[in-house]
């Protein structure tokens, strides 16, 4: 009796583990699409992460380069003003004849040292700035900082080369604030391709002493 029970139950027991094994095959198969799911999920947050990421350090930098020229620039549009006024004080000091400066009247004299002086002053202040002054005699011709307004025959000296400066450039940073109005060379020799272009002129050692 028992036997024939026992053989009877025997089906439904290889069905019930059938049905296991089936339910147990589609939980793993279900865990592993899962799996594969998240996993797309975490490269795809990855990569918003990392763009999220070079976006702002691209923002940092720009604004760290604006406020750099905000700073270096700022002064700009006033140290261009101010041009004007150390033209003329230039104009005054070359528009007093050579006699009398040579006449010796202490007076006089020290009216031209107080002249001297302000100029010198003057652009000592606006080269704590950044405004330099452009002196390119000498140097190969940039149209960036120059301007040219003549040309002078002179074999003897590369072609392009600045020869004569009817008046001082300035420049402040890398920009030009007026081009040095220049005459330049033609009739000599090309300058070499490899001759390095030239640079905004020296500091004006002078103008820092008086400072």
């Amino acid at each position: 009796m028992s036997d024939q029970i026992k053989d009877e139950r025997a089906p439904d027991e290889n069905e019930a583990a059938e049905a296991a094994s089936e339910t147990n095959d589609g939980s793993v198969d279900g865990d592993y699409e899962a799996l594969v799911r998240l996993l797309k999920e975490n490269e795809d947050l990855k990569d918003r992460a990392l763009r999220a990421a070079a976006e702002m350090e691209n923002l940092r930098r720009r604004t760290a380069r604006e406020l750099q020229d905000a700073r270096a620039y700022s002064a700009a549009n006033f140290a261009r003003d101010m041009l004007s006024v150390s033209d003329n004080l230039r104009r005054a000091l070359d528009a007093i004849p050579a006699e009398a400066k040579a006449a010796g009247d202490a007076g006089f004299k020290t009216l031209i040292e107080g002249v001297e002086m302000t100029e010198r002053a003057m652009l000592a202040a606006l080269e704590r700035h950044g405004v330099r002054k452009l002196q390119p005699e000498g140097e190969k011709f940039d149209p960036n900082f120059h301007q040219a307004m003549f040309e002078v025959n002179n074999p003897d000296v590369p072609a392009n080369t600045v020869v004569q400066v009817v008046q001082p450039g300035y420049s402040i940073g890398e920009r030009v604030l007026r081009p040095a109005m220049v005459g330049v060379a033609k009739g000599g020799p090309k300058h070499a391709a490899n001759e390095a272009p030239p640079e905004p002129g020296p500091v004006n050692e002078q103008a820092e002493k008086d400072a």
